[in-house]
């Protein structure tokens, strides 16, 4: 699987903001300092996101962004799929054409491995990530298992 910084800061970015969901809008310069990521760099995962209706953004003063649904209706897939990462181990981006534009031999087994992950992070909520980290904060047991997540979420929509 080729997941890069983009995915993983999307997700983290978005984490930051669902720690923070009801208190009001919040920068990217905040979430910028509390995670370090690049402002920059923020600046066009949040535009993706929100042009994907996962945020919504505020002007002016005391503007920022705050979440565009529900938390426990936004899965990590679809966070990382609004930000343009491909989830894919396979060579040729599942066309097929892995080996001299024929499959290769182990194409199914990425293809499936494929399908796994996307499940996977299907089935994990930004609510069930940020109640964990919110449980470690408060030096507590974590309240969901990720290693046993499978349970898809009532209203997916990727």
């Amino acid at each position: 699987m080729r997941l890069t910084t983009k995915g993983r800061f999307a997700v983290t970015a978005m984490v930051d903001l669902g720690m923070r969901h009801g208190t009001g809008p919040v920068t990217l310069a905040e979430i910028s300092g509390r995670q370090r990521i690049s402002l920059s760099y923020l600046e066009q995962l949040f535009g993706k996101l929100r042009r994907r209706q996962i945020v919504d953004s505020v002007r002016g003063p005391g503007g920022g962004y705050c979440l565009a649904r529900d938390m426990s209706q936004l899965t990590v897939a679809e966070i990382i799929l609004a930000v343009d990462e491909p989830i894919d181990a396979t060579q040729c981006a599942g066309k097929e054409n892995c080996k001299d534009e024929e499959k290769c031999l182990t194409h199914d087994l990425w293809a499936n491995l494929n399908d796994r992950i996307f499940d996977y992070l299907g089935s994990v909520t930004l609510r069930q990530l940020v109640e964990n980290q919110r449980a470690k904060d408060a030096g507590i047991a974590p309240v969901h298992d990720m290693r046993k997540v499978s349970r898809k979420p009532d209203a997916v929509t990727a």
